[in-house]
């Protein structure tokens, strides 16, 4: 509980205030680390949509043994997908990120947590003001122990009520996993602004403080 407090205060606190870190940034040593994790076999890797990847990615930049994360495209059959045609919806892939995490000291289920306060659980047709398939959300799992504590996890927040429409997102099984263009890569950091105007004006924010507000004062 103390982990998915922080997270949410982080979700908050960052979308007022990324441009502290954005001068940080050094895009060829985050491409580095990316590409290494990746060769690292002590590591996992977990995938998940929750509508426009920008937002997607700092809870889980800043949730201590997620070594990295990736924005991209999944969940379609098409091969090399473009953010023009995935935005377009010219393709069955979906914005997602790919989340790279050392299990000796994040779990799955933690790593679930953190999503499901991430976005609208209950809305099939796109996110917040990004309508379509191509903003879907999902759980991409990568083997069978993940699919078991996807379903699980859905069906204890679904009986939670704590929302008043049923949890529509799908668990399906992880196809191949399309980096997103470099520029989209860590845009909370490189457009700092732009990015705080989006995420505010898309609602994310206020849906989250509404469904979530007793996660941040407990």
């Amino acid at each position: 509980m103390k982990r998915k407090l922080l997270i949410v205060l982080g979700i908050i606190i960052l979308a007022q205030g990324y441009h502290l870190f954005a001068n940080s940034y050094d895009e060829d040593a985050d491409i580095k680390k990316r590409t290494e994790a990746r060769q690292n076999e002590n590591y996992e890797r977990a995938i998940f949509a929750g509508g426009c990847f920008w937002c997607v990615q700092p809870p889980f930049d800043h949730l201590d043994g997620v070594v990295t994360t990736t924005v991209g495209y999944t969940g379609g059959p098409e091969k090399t997908p473009t953010y023009k045609e995935v935005s377009y919806g010219k393709t069955g892939h979906t914005e997602s990120i790919e989340i790279i995490y050392d299990p000796n000291k994040v779990s799955y289920n933690e790593l679930l947590d953190v999503f499901w306060m991430t976005f609208d659980p209950t809305d099939a047709g796109g996110q917040f003001y990004d309508r379509g398939s191509q903003y879907r959300p999902g759980i991409f799992y990568l083997n069978e122990d993940q699919k078991k504590a996807a379903q699980a996890t859905k069906k204890i927040l679904q009986e939670s009520g704590r929302f008043d429409k049923p949890i529509i997102v799908e668990i399906t099984k992880a196809g191949e996993f399309w980096d997103a263009e470099e520029y989209h890569q860590k845009y909370y950091l490189k457009n700092p602004k732009h990015y705080k105007s989006y995420r505010v004006g898309s609602g994310r924010d206020k849906f989250i403080n509404k469904h979530w507000h007793d996660q941040v004062k407990n």
